[in-house]
């Protein structure tokens, strides 16, 4: 995943999915210090993609819902909850922000991670 903060969206994701932050990597010569690269993955014997997250000069960030002219979204994850309210809870205090629009509450909510990324809380 692109980003302007990748350590920082690492770090979110982490601490958000309960997987470990594998490794990071610091900023290239030139760049600003909250670039470089960070690596999530799902713990042992979880069968899930790792999360990679890189930094990106001309990243903007994007609006969900999506506004005609503004940057789309390029990235969406679907995480399974036992409890909506739990989960949104838990997702705002590791730094989400719930999303204004919510089209189906009762089966799933959007939060929006630090980047500006939609993330859709499922009930299993």
């Amino acid at each position: 995943m692109m980003a302007a903060r990748p350590r920082e969206l690492g770090r979110f994701y982490s601490r958000l999915l309960g997987w470990p932050y594998i490794r990071e990597e610091e900023p290239a010569q030139g760049e600003p210090a909250e670039a470089g690269y960070a690596l999530v993955c799902p713990p042992e014997g979880v069968i899930e993609p790792a999360l990679n997250f890189d930094y990106q000069v001309d990243h903007r960030r994007p609006v969900w819902p999506t506004v005609p002219g503004e940057q789309i979204p390029t990235m969406h994850l679907d995480v399974t909850v036992d409890d909506l309210d739990v989960a949104v809870a838990w997702a705002v205090e590791c730094g989400a922000v719930v999303a204004e629009l919510q089209s189906q509450p009762n089966e799933h909510r959007v939060v929006i991670d630090p980047e500006g990324n939609p993330i859709c809380l499922c009930l299993e």
